[in-house]
């Protein structure tokens, strides 16, 4: 096993996972320290945040933390949203970006020695079990300090580690006190750089869907 110092590291978030399990545990995610946290363990280090977004729309409160992150050292991965009316005749979209997670992960698989998958989806136990054949270690950051656990039990038990987020809480939350103080979107001079090991370009700007849509999986 590679010196943790030496160690390449990547991390994907699966952000409307996320957004729901900081919900649930009543905090939010501060992008910039979970960011220096990772760094801080003196890993290489390559972030990617997965989200649906709604094309067209004019505004949505998602839409300047998808612009930060892009800034500050995330490659931020989005598809377009799929509407459809259910049986009921009630609308809703569709926007699961299990796929794109997937891919992404296996093809940097042969490059890296730590998987760290911020999502409690069981849909990722294959995933997990894939990337763990071809040597890669997976921690899995999700809670089960929630009735029900938002992390699946099959996932949980897949993965190398698991770290409940409420433990990162305090290192990675928001300061209540700043909510809302301001404004989401860091001054561009502030960019982070991305380690140069497998860059890659930036996702094409789109319309991100607002953090607080319903999506179907």
């Amino acid at each position: 096993m590679p010196n943790p110092t030496d160690e390449k590291t990547a991390l994907f978030i699966d952000g409307a996972n996320l957004y729901a399990t900081a919900k649930s545990l009543g905090f939010d995610i501060d992008y910039k320290r979970l960011l220096r946290e990772f760094q801080s363990r003196g890993n290489r280090l390559r972030a990617f945040y997965y989200t649906a977004v709604i094309e067209d729309q004019e505004y949505s409160s998602i839409r300047p933390l998808i612009d930060w992150l892009d800034y500050n050292g995330y490659t931020v991965v989005t598809k377009a949203t799929k509407e459809f009316v259910d049986q009921t005749g009630r609308r809703k979209i569709k926007g699961n970006m299990d796929i794109e997670l997937a891919v992404d992960a296996m093809e940097l698989a042969p490059n890296i020695d730590h998987m760290v998958l911020f999502s409690g989806d069981g849909d990722f136990r294959s995933l997990v079990e894939a990337v763990q054949r071809r040597g890669v270690r997976v921690t899995v950051v999700s809670t089960i300090s929630t009735q029900p656990p938002m992390i699946a039990d099959e996932l949980r038990r897949q993965a190398d580690i698991f770290t409940d987020i409420v433990e990162l809480q305090p290192k990675i939350g928001r300061d209540p006190s700043e909510r809302g103080a301001r404004d989401t979107r860091e001054p561009r001079g502030e960019r982070q750089h991305t380690p140069q090991f497998l860059q890659r370009g930036p996702a094409p700007a789109r319309t991100p869907a607002g953090g607080d849509d319903e999506f179907e999986d």
